[in-house]
C-alpha cells in the first residue's frame, strides 16, 4: 500500500513536471512564430516581442500616453464590468435553467424564444445597450449578459434533462418533496453541466467585453485602450492590450476550472 502511494505520487510529479515543459516549449514556440511573421510581414502594426516588451514595461511602470490612466485602471475597469456582468447572468440563467430543465411545459413555450435569439451576435446589441439604453455605464455590462446567458442557460437545462430519472424517482420513494427533490438531486447533478456553461460563457464574455468597450467614445477599459491607441498608431501598446485580455481570461477561466473541480468533490459528482 505504501509503494502504491509513493508510485501515484511519483507519478502526479512526473505528470505535473511533463505538462510545464509541454507548456514552455509550446509558448516560446508561439513567441519565435510570432517573431518569425513580424519580419516576414514587415508590417508596423505587427511589431516584435522586443517591443511589445518594451511598451508593456513602460505601461505597466507609468500611464498610457494616449489617455493618461495607468494599465492598471484600464485593468480593474475591464474586470469590473465583466465580473458585473457575469454575476448578474449567473444568477438570472441558472434558476431559470433550473425551472425551464425540469418543466417540459416551459421548456417547450421557451425553446422557440431561445433559439430564435441565441444566434445573434452579442454585440449586435451592443449600439442599442450603450448608445441607446444604458450608457457606457451598464451598456458594456449588459453586452457581457448577454454573451454569456445563453451558454451558461442552454447548458443547465441539458444537465437536468441529462438527469437519470432513476434518482429522481428514487428520492421521491424515500418520501422527497419537490422542493427537497430538486435541491439535493437536481441541482448536484447538474453542476457539472453549469461549470461547463460558466467556462464556455467566460471566453465569450471577455470578447464581449472588449467590443463593447471598442464601441464607446469615451471611458476606461481594455478596449478602448486598444482601440485608441490603434488609431494613433501605437501598434506595441495594441499587442500589449492584446496580452494582458489573454491573461484575464486565463485567470477566470482557471478559477471557474479550480471551482468545477472544488464543487465536484464536495457533491460527490468527481
Amino acid at each position: 500500500m505504501e509503494f502504491k502511494l509513493k508510485y501515484d505520487n511519483e507519478n502526479k510529479i512526473h505528470r505535473f513536471l511533463r505538462m510545464i515543459l509541454i507548456s514552455v516549449v509550446s509558448l516560446v514556440t508561439l513567441l519565435y512564430v510570432w517573431w518569425i511573421v513580424s519580419i516576414v510581414v514587415g508590417s508596423v502594426a505587427i511589431p516584435a516581442p522586443p517591443q511589445v516588451w518594451d511598451a508593456f514595461v513602460r505601461l505597466m511602470t507609468g500611464n498610457d500616453p494616449i489617455t493618461g490612466h495607468s494599465m492598471w485602471t484600464h485593468i480593474f475597469s475591464s474586470l469590473e464590468r465583466f465580473i458585473s456582468g457575469f454575476l448578474l447572468t449567473f444568477a438570472i440563467a441558472v434558476p431559470l435553467g433550473l425551472l425551464i430543465g425540469y418543466s417540459r411545459t416551459l421548456y417547450e413555450f421557451s425553446k422557440p424564444i431561445i433559439e430564435v435569439l441565441r444566434p445573434i451576435a452579442p454585440i449586435a446589441w451592443a449600439p442599442i445597450f450603450i448608445i441607446g439604453i444604458w450608457g457606457f455605464g451598464w451598456g458594456p455590462v449588459m453586452v457581457v449578459f448577454v454573451g454569456i446567458f445563453f451558454p451558461l442557460l442552454t447548458s443547465t437545462i441539458f444537465g437536468v434533462q441529462k438527469i437519470d430519472q432513476n434518482l429522481i424517482d428514487a428520492s421521491k420513494t424515500l418520501g422527497a418533496n419537490k422542493l427537497q427533490t430538486f435541491y439535493k438531486v437536481m441541482f448536484p447533478c447538474t453542476v457539472p453541466y453549469i461549470m461547463n456553461g460558466i467556462k464556455i460563457g467566460l471566453g465569450i464574455g471577455w470578447m464581449c467585453i472588449i467590443a463593447a468597450e471598442m464601441i464607446s467614445v469615451e471611458g476606461k477599459g481594455l478596449g478602448f485602450f486598444i482601440f485608441s491607441t490603434a488609431n494613433l498608431g501605437g501598434w506595441p501598446f495594441v499587442f500589449v492590450g492584446i496580452i494582458l485580455i489573454s491573461i484575464l481570461g486565463l485567470l477566470t477561466i482557471g478559477l471557474a476550472e479550480y471551482a468545477q473541480r472544488t464543487v465536484a468533490k464536495r457533491t460527490g459528482m468527481e
